[in-house]
């Protein structure tokens, strides 16, 4: 049995500090978005989780009667994307990725299924995106999967291996992580439905 955090104490204050003091030290992209979902969910503009990974446990060991640790696992099947949910009835799906790289994303950080699996969603009218922290840079953008894809099958023709900046800042949406939500993904969620961004 998995058992879920129970949230005592002032959650409130708890996640307001958090995003207050981040200051991009130490703080991930995922543990900022999860803390975006938690806004957004707060305040009833959207409904986004972040996906489990479905993992079989094979072996756990317990040192004593109060703590098992789990020794091996096994990832069950492939993941596909990180988040997924629901905006004004439009269908989110997206990744989240961070690259050490100044000017470029390696397409490494993708997987194929994840790829099949944005394209999947799209034909079935569904919002798809990347989150990309280019970490040296303390720059953050939002990208339509269909540019992700658009790569992804030009690397398989012999192309380019990576995402270049320059498609960030002219194809994406930057943002600067002030307080929450730290990641403001509705905001290209807006411009996308709108068109402003295709």
């Amino acid at each position: 049995m998995i058992k879920y955090p129970t949230g005592q104490g002032n959650k409130n204050k708890i996640e307001n500090q958090e995003a207050t003091n981040f200051g991009r030290r130490g703080m991930s992209l995922e543990k900022m978005i999860n803390l975006s979902n938690k806004h957004y969910l707060k305040y009833g503009v959207a409904v986004v989780h972040k996906k489990p990974t479905p993992v079989q446990i094979v072996k756990v060991d317990y040192p004593n009667r109060s703590h098992a640790r789990i020794t091996e696992a096994y990832f069950r099947q492939p993941s596909t994307t990180d988040y997924n949910g629901v905006y004004k009835g439009y269908y989110l799906d997206f990744e989240a990725k961070e690259t050490t790289r100044a000017t470029y994303l390696p397409l490494d950080n993708f997987h194929e299924h994840q790829i099949r699996h944005m394209e999947d969603c799209i034909k079935q009218k569904g919002i798809c995106f990347v989150i990309v922290s280019f970490v040296k840079l303390n720059r953050f953008f939002m990208l339509p999967a269909e540019l992700v894809i658009k790569y992804w099958n030009m690397k398989t023709k012999n192309g380019r291996k990576s995402i270049p900046l320059e498609i960030f800042i002219e194809k994406g949406f930057e943002f600067k992580p002030t307080n929450l939500p730290l990641v403001p993904y509705i905001d290209f969620v807006n411009k996308f439905i709108n068109q402003e961004i295709s």
